[in-house]
Parts: structure tokens; C-alpha cells; sequence
């Protein structure tokens, strides 16, 4: 992108966000429709969970109305297995999120509530099966109409007794690379979440999370970024975004605390500037880990507060 271009895009950006600030968000408080278009170049997402045991229905409605353009889907939010869900349970959901005009835009959580997997584990069977696993659920979100897979999932990549870093590192890159040509057959791309030590004991930094997808070396899997796990990092989270701008396909926006955007002291400004700055084409998905707030608060004040973040942009 030139200068001159990225200058309109930023003046673009700004605009649409001081629209969305004005009588679309005050429309959005008292539970009307959103009326400014969404803004200029942004894809915003919310990740379903945080609608806890709500009808996928009500759920979608909401988070259209709020202006999420898509949903990103935990699968245990289904079932624990992704085995276990039919096809006409699949088409279901698909429809679900159409009828809302809301696109699936993939999975998260891909190994919670699971038994039996583990990136990382010293026993070849174990990661074999995990390989397969993660073949099933690049095939279930390819029929939901996504694309993106978050490689999360803390417990079962942990370090295990005996089991060195390098040794994980290894047995990591062996269990996706296994994987890959069930995410090639469907269009799926898989990225690892880089978490905070107190979350894991295995990729707990961006570095670290390149190091792997380099040693994958797919354009089937890459790294995804998440503004909580970014925070424990001592670099500032807008360069880490301008660093690793050429493996990044997916980004998590969430607070310090592990509330919505808008909720704690992470301010957005520069973390918007900076994906707007690489030309950032991917979703930018609310995660939320303390729904105290309730559902429909985290969803409206979490992308209200963004968008009014673009205006500083």
C-alpha cells in the first residue's frame, strides 16, 4: 500500500468510525440495528462462547445487531467431540448464521473438553490421533463455511514430564505437518495462539510461535495473535503486530484483565493503527475469558469502544 493510499484508507477508517460513534452507536445502545456501515477495511467477529448457554439463534441476532459482520465457533459450544456432530447439525448451524447474516469465520478452543489428544506428548500414537483430530475439525469448520483455526487449547500442549522444549517443539511440528494435508483438502488454515506462561508451559510468545510455524512451513498454518496473551509480552503489543506481520492471519482483541475491549486499560488506538499500518486483511475477533460483564453488554461495548478507537487511528 503507498503512502497516498494508505493515507485515504486511515481518512476512510476515521470516518466511518466517527459515524459509528454518533447515532448508529446510540441506536445500538437502546438495542437498534447499528445503521453506519460497518467501517471501511474491518472485519469485526465475536467468538460465540461468550453468549454462554444462549440459543445459537439469539446469539447470531445479537451479534449481528451489534455490527459483527462474523461468528467464531468454540466446538465444544456443539459438542465435545466434533466427531459426534451430524451433517444436518452442521448445515444447521450454517443456516443459523446465514439467516443472521453473519459469516462462520472458523474455529477456537479446537482441543477443549476433549480426551485422549496432546500436541506435544512423548507417545507417537497420541500425536498421530491428534493429527487426526485436528483433520476432523479442519473438515467440520470448512462445512460451517470457515477458515481459520486457533491453535489454543493450553492443556493439551503443555509440557510433559520428561519432555524438553526443543523436544515439544519438535513433536509439534511432526503432529501439524501430519495435519496438513487434511487443512489443504478443505481450505482450512490452522494458527498457533502464542499464551502467557501462567496458561502454558509450551509457546508462550510470538518468537516462539514463529519458530514453529517455520519449522511447519505451510501456508497452511500460521500464527495468530491475541491482545490478553500479548499483553505479558515486554515488547508493546502494536510493534509486536508490525513485527510478525507477514505470519499473521487472525487476531483476538481483548483487554489485559480478560474482559472485552473497552473494559480494563489496554488501549486500542495503537493496536488499531498498527493493523491498519500492514494492511490487515484478516477478522478481528472479541474473545472474552470473564463474561462477569454479561453477554450482551461484552458484545456492544466491546465493538462500540473499537470503533470509536478508529477515530484516534
Amino acid at each position: 500500500m503507498s503512502r497516498s493510499t494508505r493515507r485515504v484508507f486511515l481518512r476512510q477508517v476515521a470516518a466511518g468510525a466517527v459515524a459509528a460513534s454518533g447515532s448508529g452507536i446510540a441506536g445500538a445502545a437502546r438495542g437498534a440495528p447499528i445503521s453506519a456501515p460497518p467501517a471501511v477495511g474491518w472485519k469485526w467477529a465475536i467468538c460465540n462462547e461468550a453468549f454462554g448457554n444462549w440459543p445459537f439463534e439469539k446469539a447470531f441476532a445479537l451479534a449481528a445487531q451489534c455490527g459483527y459482520q462474523g461468528i467464531e465457533v468454540a466446538p465444544f459450544t456443539i459438542a465435545a467431540d466434533v466427531r459426534q456432530i451430524s451433517a444436518a447439525r452442521r448445515a444447521e448451524v450454517r443456516r443459523q448464521a446465514e439467516r443472521a447474516h453473519l459469516k462462520i469465520v472458523g474455529l477456537h478452543w479446537l482441543l477443549a473438553k476433549t480426551e485422549g489428544f496432546h500436541l506435544t506428548s512423548p507417545d507417537a500414537a497420541v500425536r498421530r490421533r491428534t493429527a487426526r483430530y485436528f483433520g476432523d475439525l479442519a473438515h467440520f469448520c470448512a462445512d460451517l463455511g470457515g477458515k481459520i483455526m486457533v491453535l489454543g487449547s493450553p492443556r493439551q500442549r503443555n509440557l510433559q514430564p520428561g519432555v524438553s522444549r526443543a523436544d515439544a517443539m519438535g513433536y509439534a511440528a511432526e503432529t501439524l505437518r501430519s495435519a496438513l494435508p487434511d487443512l489443504e483438502t478443505a481450505g482450512v488454515t490452522l494458527a498457533i495462539e502464542p499464551l502467557r506462561a501462567k496458561d502454558t508451559t509450551f509457546i508462550n510468545t510470538a518468537a516462539e510461535g514463529l519458530e514453529l510455524v517455520r519449522q511447519v512451513d505451510s501456508p497452511h498454518f500460521r500464527l495468530h495473535l491475541d491482545c490478553l496473551a500479548m499483553s505479558s509480552e515486554p515488547t508493546p503489543i502494536a510493534d509486536l503486530v508490525r513485527r510478525y506481520r507477514a505470519w499473521l492471519v487472525h487476531f483476538h482483541a481483548n483487554d489485559a484483565n480478560g474482559q472485552g475491549p473497552g473494559f480494563g486499560r489496554t488501549d486500542f488506538v495503537p493496536i488499531l493503527r498498527a493493523l491498519a499500518e500492514i494492511d490487515y486483511r484478516g477478522w478481528v475477533s472479541v474473545e472474552v475469558f470473564d463474561m462477569s460483564a454479561g453477554a450482551e453488554r461484552i458484545a456492544r461495548q466491546s465493538l462500540q469502544y473499537m470503533r470509536k478507537c478508529l477515530a484516534g487511528v
